[in-house]
């Protein structure tokens, strides 16, 4: 990691190491964490806080024992929070004479492709000025069907949205291990492994009482972030230096390796889509065609489907055989529509219909493979 000049990274952190329910935020990892970034930024790596703790703080302010349920509740929380958490950064990078830009993003703006590259420009604009960009989801407007449900994931969808070279994930654990090392002293630390292996889910914990994610959304962080081709580090916050041990390459806890090339901005766009308006089930040929040639998907491989959808909706594609997601893309032709031509060749379908909108049911520039 030494050639990293230019480089960016996405730095989260979790409600976790930032707070508990007694004295609300630790201002002292807040400032320990300002100075390595700002080692960081002196070595010319660009950097963006994705920072849980609004919430948490907000309990703590508001003198609640426990988190509520209500997402009313929480919202109010968040809102009273953010104060205190924004002023807790600003006050740490002014130190450095860094600036600090607040940055709140819902699943909207992610999903609306105008949004998405206006939700890019910006943070890449902040980055080249020197800024310190510190982004949370907006929990006081996001409602339960649009929120990202965590901010490990939403540490991915920023390491996409600015082309990280890493997403760098603190935790209060040393890292991903085996089993969980606060039930069995034998768990094992893993070092190195491929990001989106399977098998890492089975090592997922359970999350703490102030935060909404376990190590397995950290997991699924991690594959989500690998599809722009962003390796992803599990290491623990409570380590002095531990930012500028990663860029030495002292490996302070795991590391998921993105095992793939960067997409184009408009396939990373697609593959970051958290929310799927249908599921199309494809034949072993359909899929052995787009897994190896990134072809357009047509009606003839396509077995069944699921959901109600409109033309230019997002859809999933699955594999009939073992139930995997292997695509996902905007699809030509709605629900309705395309009920009536599966699995029929694209010859037919203006006699099927009467019309034909294209010949493809998902063109091959509006899929991305997974």
């Amino acid at each position: 990691m030494k050639d990293d000049h230019g480089q960016r990274w996405v730095v989260k952190v979790g409600s976790a190491l930032l707070s508990n329910p007694s004295s609300g935020l630790n201002r002292e990892i807040i400032s320990t964490l300002a100075c390595d970034v700002a080692t960081l930024q002196d070595a010319g790596i660009h950097v963006v806080m994705v920072s849980s703790g609004s919430i948490a703080e907000g309990i703590q302010r508001l003198g609640w024992k426990e988190r509520p349920h209500e997402l009313q509740r929480l919202q109010a929380a968040a809102a009273v929070g953010q104060m205190g958490l924004i002023e807790a950064y600003e006050n740490a990078f002014r130190q450095y004479d860094i600036h600090t830009a607040q940055v709140l993003l819902t699943d909207t703006d992610v999903a609306n492709r105008v949004r998405y590259l206006n939700a890019r420009g910006t943070l890449r604009t902040l980055l080249d000025l020197g800024i310190v960009p510190i982004v949370n989801e907006n929990d006081t407007v996001v409602t339960q069907e649009i929120r990202f449900g965590d901010n490990d994931t939403l540490g991915a969808l920023v390491a996409n949205l600015v082309d990280a070279q890493y997403l760098v994930i603190l935790t209060d654990q040393d890292g991903l291990f085996d089993q969980d090392p606060r039930i069995n002293v034998d768990a094992v630390l893993i070092r190195n492994e491929v990001a989106g292996n399977p098998k890492l889910e089975e090592f997922a914990g359970s999350s703490g009482s102030l935060g909404r994610g376990g190590m397995v959304t950290k997991v699924r962080a991690a594959a989500m972030a690998a599809r722009s081709g962003t390796s992803t580090v599990i290491a623990s916050g409570k380590k002095l230096g531990v930012l500028q041990s990663i860029r030495e390459g002292k490996l302070p806890g795991t590391l998921l390796n993105a095992n793939t090339r960067r997409m184009a901005a408009r396939k990373q766009w697609l593959a970051g889509q958290l929310r799927v308006s249908g599921c199309l089930y494809l034949d072993s040929g359909a899929v052995d065609v787009l897994c190896r040639s990134g072809s357009s998907l047509l009606a003839v491989g396509v077995q069944r489907l699921e959901g109600n959808f409109l033309r230019g909706e997002l859809v999933t594609c699955i594999q009939s055989e073992t139930g995997t997601e292997i695509a996902r893309g905007l699809i030509n032709y709605s629900s309705e529509e395309t009920i009536k031509i599966l699995g029929k060749p694209s010859t037919v379908i203006e006699n099927i219909l009467g019309y034909m909108s294209e010949p493809e049911l998902i063109h091959r520039d509006n899929i991305v493979i997974l």
